[in-house]
């Protein structure tokens, strides 16, 4: 068996990330992947219909645009292409009308009749310094930050509630529950402090590198990934799942993108009892239920915003977003959901066959659910788009632990792979000044376990990969 510099288990974003940036130093690398397929929470599948392409979990790329590691891949160059869609976000309400999100601040703010110079306060100071703000966002804390005023002016919203937040800058209803949509992707109840961080990050991306979609689908992100890898000299073994470190070829260093009870089942017994403690106390959040539809025509939106939307939030009001999302923190499944939806085929064709359309969408549930939620999910998107159902032509489904069995570190269904709440964003997995170093010297946890979290911007990769060098070159 060959032995190598640097063994990496796991090929989502985070894990080739890493082996990138280990093989670009000079290191060989192999990847090992349980998969017959490399990508982790980035690839796609035909889960309806032969013919319709479906994202199986991410979908919408703003972070890998804002990546500081990504910038720097020449992924174009390995067959990775972007779509823009007009609007980067379209959330309908209940008059008909929907509020959006341009590429443009300015336009984006003109469109949030009587907030305007709200909206323009909160995201122009972070969107004129955005480029070394992410810096600080897509990392360990950094101490002190590269964009110092920024990040603190950041920090004075980002650490209280959603809720809070939403109410005391915007005056108007519309405001409000666009700033509770994006607030809702950091799958906190909008009501806990540091929720409101999400509301301030996804609109300000919006307009600093857009929501684009790759074409042909997210699988080709990782591919693009993958090939660039292996262009470096880099290796690939996927179906080898690892169960026990006795599987593990000869190398000076292992990197791991799985959860923390994943690391746990490898090396409990050989960690000290404090780090393993720290583990076993590491939190999950919510799970989600998801739904691909294959349809026979474009979503019936009332609004005629959505239709150019690439992404489109199903949830209407600030407190009707906040009520849903408390229930899922309090372990309930409710009966409005919060939905997130993307309409890929509206904009890349060739995700279906003619005429024809794909829909990607899922909500929030219970950690561990086994509740069927697609009568909701498809109840609330009559409710902006009377005849839907009537449209479908076949549907997949994916309860929360369906979800964990599709990617293991998704534990009870959890994409963000444990909670993002103020106190384990950074303590995540454990308090330590490196958090992707174990006290095992060799070994490093990559995945989105560690800072910054969930999100396909392969910094976790990059930086537990930096931490491996550190150690590599004595």
């Amino acid at each position: 068996m060959n032995s190598y510099d640097a063994v990496i288990v796991g090929s989502g974003p985070n894990g080739l990330s890493a082996a990138i940036h280990l093989a670009q130093s000079g290191c060989s690398v192999l990847v090992l992947e349980g998969n017959d397929r490399i990508g982790g929470g980035v690839r796609s599948s035909y889960l309806t219909r032969p013919g319709f392409i479906h994202d199986d979990c991410a979908s919408i790329f703003p972070l890998t645009l804002a990546s500081p590691f990504f910038r720097t891949l020449p992924l174009q160059d390995f067959g990775l292409e972007w779509i823009y869609p007009e609007f980067q976000l379209a959330h309908p309400l209940d008059d008909g009308s929907a509020i959006v999100i341009d590429r443009s601040l300015e336009e984006t703010a003109r469109l949030l009749t009587g907030d305007e110079g709200s909206y323009r306060r909160l995201m122009a100071p972070l969107l004129n310094n955005w480029e070394r703000f992410v810096e600080d966002l897509l990392g360990p804390l950094p101490m002190p930050p590269r964009a110092a005023m920024t990040f603190i002016q950041f920090g004075l919203g980002a650490l209280r509630s959603a809720r809070s937040l939403a109410k005391s800058t915007f005056q108007g209803e519309r405001g409000r529950a666009l700033f509770a949509g994006m607030s809702a992707h950091g799958i906190l109840p909008l009501d806990t402090p540091s929720s409101g961080a999400y509301g301030i990050v996804l609109p300000l991306l919006a307009h600093a590198v857009g929501w684009p979609m790759p074409r042909g689908g997210a699988q080709n992100i990782s591919n693009a990934l993958y090939t660039y890898f292996l262009s470096l000299g880099g290796e690939v073994t996927t179906s080898t799942f690892i169960e026990s470190i006795n599987q593990l070829p000869d190398a000076r260093a292992y990197l791991f993108d799985v959860s923390p009870r994943s690391l746990l089942k490898l090396f409990g017994d050989k960690f000290p009892a404090g780090y393993r403690r720290q583990l076993e106390r590491y939190r999950y959040g919510p799970g989600v239920f998801k739904v691909d539809f294959a349809l026979s025509e474009p979503v019936p939106w009332i609004a005629p915003e959505c239709h150019t939307a690439g992404t489109v939030h199903l949830g209407g009001t600030l407190e009707e977003i906040t009520t849903s999302e408390r229930l899922v923190g309090k372990g309930q499944h409710p009966e409005h959901p919060f939905i997130l939806v993307a309409q890929h085929s509206k904009f890349d064709p060739g995700r279906a066959p003619e005429n024809q359309h794909t829909l990607w969408t899922y909500c929030h549930v219970p950690n561990g659910s086994t509740h069927d939620m697609t009568e909701r999910i498809i109840s609330q998107i009559e409710r902006f788009a009377p005849g839907f159902r009537h449209i479908i032509l076949d549907l997949h489904t994916r309860n929360a632990m369906q979800t964990e069995a599709y990617n293991p570190n998704y534990v009870g269904g959890d994409i963000n792979v444990g909670v993002q709440d103020l106190w384990q964003l950074y303590a995540r997995p454990a308090i330590r000044l490196e958090p992707y170093t174990t006290p095992l010297n060799h070994v490093f946890l990559c995945s989105s376990a560690t800072p910054p979290g969930g999100g396909v911007h392969g910094m976790c990769g990059y930086y537990a990969a930096r931490s491996a060098l550190r150690f590599l070159e004595g």
